[in-house]
């Protein structure tokens, strides 16, 4: 299963690596990866069983099961991959130096990440949020270039 998972991730990194991290990306993942897509389906039902073996989402902290999948390599791309499991919880602040790809898998009907439903959001270089799952529970795939984030003191 974990190769599986990591040949889907792959499909993706290898085209874009190396792509600006903005608007006409996440366009173009929802295009061909979106929720509408069998590589989508299939990347949820990887993550889900991943869960449910015990290889993904390994730490538990405040409400969020969370882990890193894949450390940036030549393999990946140079993207690390987390994988977070939330409800209706918002996560701590943190910074992304490189910008941050999401992959949006609700599990409830109607879950949404940052406001938005099931698919790819796309946050650019220096950008920053509190990560927050509402309307119910959902997985969160985080694509880091780099592996770079930033976690903040901001207040919550």
């Amino acid at each position: 299963m974990r190769e599986h998972f990591d040949t889907l991730i792959q499909t993706v990194t290898r085209q874009i690596a190396g792509r600006p991290l903005d608007h006409t990306l996440q366009a173009w993942l929802n295009a061909g990866y979106g929720a509408h897509s069998d590589w989508y389906q299939e990347m949820t039902a990887a993550c889900i069983q991943g869960i449910a073996d015990g290889w993904m989402c390994k730490h538990e902290a405040q409400g969020l099961k969370y882990g890193r999948v894949t450390k940036p390599s030549e393999a990946s791309h140079g993207f690390s991959v987390d994988v977070v499991s939330m409800q209706d919880i918002r996560g701590p602040h943190h910074r992304h130096p490189n910008g941050e790809i999401d992959l949006i898998m609700p599990l409830t009907p109607g879950a949404r990440f940052d406001g938005s439903d099931a698919g790819w959001k796309v946050y650019g270089p220096d950008s920053a949020h509190y990560p927050t799952v509402s309307n119910g529970a959902a997985h969160v795939l985080y694509l880091l270039p780099d592996g770079k984030i930033e976690f903040t003191a901001q207040q919550q």
